[in-house]
């Protein structure tokens, strides 16, 4: 069949949930049989967010293929529960390197280098490169910020563009838009998506469709009003009130005919019936009250949650499948090196020190790990939790505090963690680190072959850091298990200490394969023992 596409715009403020809603609407389309992907088009000059502070952009989302990516598509990965590639995701910054380097190369023939046709026509062919690279027949296309930004008008206008390119029936606009709330005469106002409209059809786009986005409920004679005024079909103005559980969106958009009517705009018949039985039971558990058990998630990036999106969700995914709430406590691993936030930390059931870079607060992500050991309290290290682990279990073993990381300390006497050989001559920060899904091969009879149930598994990497080598023996002859490593014995991939209830650790970051309903092994081992802990607590109790 011809490619379809569906593009996603924003209107009146950003972070109105063009992301969710997009995976939403992809996982519609799938529940009917279709190959789906999705591509966000990011209006920012830096080339991927790999070099950008969490605080600016929340979690670096990493792919198969080691693309650094916004974390929107990991909602679209987790909500259609598919693979994306590194063509999903495309930035200002790539589309005007391409344009740059053929125009230095002599491709363009002397010719003057323009917005249009020359960044739009590079836009449009990223597009067109998704269903090539993944095989789908329809593809979601999201526009990050909002209609008016300056940055985001080349990429409109290419969207523009390509309804003359692909034909009425083979491309749709939905508008995503919001509707604020005037709580001193309790009115839903409407006014500001009809100028986001009128914004976007002065562009040239004029939407199929418009998802008004509310905390509160919204009417019919209200969503009759925007369909009046915004010269759209009454049933292609769909109200999305802010839920609770975001796994009920899909559920909410089905309800609303959203599918059938997609469906009938694009001219498809559905190859299956939908079938939302397991993804109702999905969100029954998430509703259902459930006993609480408590992780201290101790990170330098805690004061924005989305920041660690992946791993927030994993913690929930694994939660679920074992019928309990993860209460996360949000540990700012600085304010421990100073005494304070322990208190938190001591009322958990289990500890997670996530990734991260730089020296900030590692010292007190260290003491929260030697807690864990000492006190027997599940522990669950990602990336740099795994390398500051083995910092913590060598100074224990040393009886001192001077292994260290070569990252945070590059005279240190015992550098048990070092940079990757292939690391020393790389003078660029962008997408120069180990990147992507690499094989790990692991240990008969350890805690983390139980939890897979496997012996060779593959997994999504970000960093530049290992263990060293040199002090394999001596962890080894501390008690410190190597129970994943890379086929070619070079690369330790997980690490854990026999003789604790649970204290795992992983070079690579599982939380970026965790889906709703099918929760990562690892996930569901280390919320496994602590929900044990929390038994333990109550009957001691």
């Amino acid at each position: 069949m011809t490619t379809k596409y569906i593009f996603f715009t924003g209107g009146v403020v950003s972070s109105v949930g063009k992301g969710l809603t997009a995976a939403a609407v992809g996982r519609l389309l799938k529940e009917r049989g279709f190959n789906v992907a999705v591509q966000k088009l990011d209006p920012y000059l830096n080339v991927d967010p790999g070099t950008m502070s969490p605080y600016q952009h929340g979690e670096v989302f990493v792919l198969d293929d080691g693309a650094e990516t916004d974390l929107d598509l990991g909602h679209y990965e987790r909500f259609i529960d598919i693979s994306l590639s590194r063509v999903c995701n495309v930035t200002t910054g790539q589309v005007y390197a391409e344009v740059i380097s053929k125009e230095r190369h002599g491709d363009y023939l002397g010719g003057t280098i323009q917005v249009i046709p020359h960044i739009t026509n590079e836009i449009k062919r990223r597009i067109g490169m998704v269903s090539k690279a993944t095989g789908a027949e329809i593809v979601l296309v999201e526009i990050g910020g909002t209609v008016g930004d300056i940055e985001s008008q080349p990429f409109l206008e290419a969207l523009r563009q390509m309804r003359s390119d692909l034909g009425r029936e083979n491309s749709l606009y939905i508008h995503v838009t919001w509707l604020p709330y005037i709580g001193a005469t309790g009115e839903l106002k409407t006014k500001p998506t009809q100028h986001s409209v009128r914004e976007l059809r002065s562009i040239g786009i004029s939407p199929d469709m418009i998802v008004a986005r509310s905390d509160h409920p919204v009417d019919d004679d209200l969503c009759a009003k925007i369909a009046l005024f915004c010269d759209v079909e009454r049933r292609a103005v769909v109200p999305l009130v802010t839920t609770p559980v975001r796994y009920e969106v899909p559920l909410v958009l089905e309800d609303l005919g959203i599918g059938d009517y997609l469906m009938q705009r694009m001219g498809l018949q559905a190859r299956q019936q939908p079938d939302w039985s397991a993804w109702k039971r999905l969100v029954d558990e998430v509703k259902r009250p459930r006993p609480k058990v408590k992780v201290a998630l101790v990170g330098k990036y805690v004061e924005l949650h989305d920041a660690y999106f992946s791993v927030r969700e994993a913690l929930e995914h694994a939660g679920m499948a074992l019928g309990v709430d993860v209460e996360i406590s949000w540990v700012q691993s600085s304010e421990l090196e100073k005494g304070r936030g322990w208190e938190m930390v001591q009322a958990a059931h289990g500890v997670l020190v996530p990734g991260g870079f730089g020296s900030r607060g590692v010292e007190g992500k260290i003491q929260a790990i030697r807690y864990a050991r000492e006190q027997g309290v599940p522990y669950l290290g990602l990336c740099l939790g795994m390398q500051l682990l083995v910092v913590e279990f060598a100074r224990h073993l040393m009886g001192s505090d001077e292994p260290n990381s070569t990252e945070f300390d590059r005279s240190t006497e015992y550098p048990v963690i070092d940079l990757m050989p292939d690391q020393r001559s790389i003078a660029d920060m962008g997408g120069t680190m180990r990147l992507g899904l690499y094989p790990c091969e692991l240990q008969p009879g350890s805690r983390a072959a139980q939890a897979y149930q496997k012996t060779m598994v593959q997994e999504r990497h970000r960093h530049r850091f290992e263990l060293n080598n040199a002090y394999r023996k001596l962890l080894s002859d501390g008690g410190m298990v190597f129970s994943g490593i890379s086929p070619d014995g070079r690369l330790v991939e997980i690490a854990e200490i026999s003789n604790h209830p649970f204290m795992l650790a992983t070079q690579f970051h599982p939380e970026f394969l965790s889906r709703p309903n099918r929760p990562h092994p690892l996930f569901l081992a280390f919320i496994e023992a602590v929900r044990q802990r929390a038994g333990n607590e109550q009957v001691a109790d």
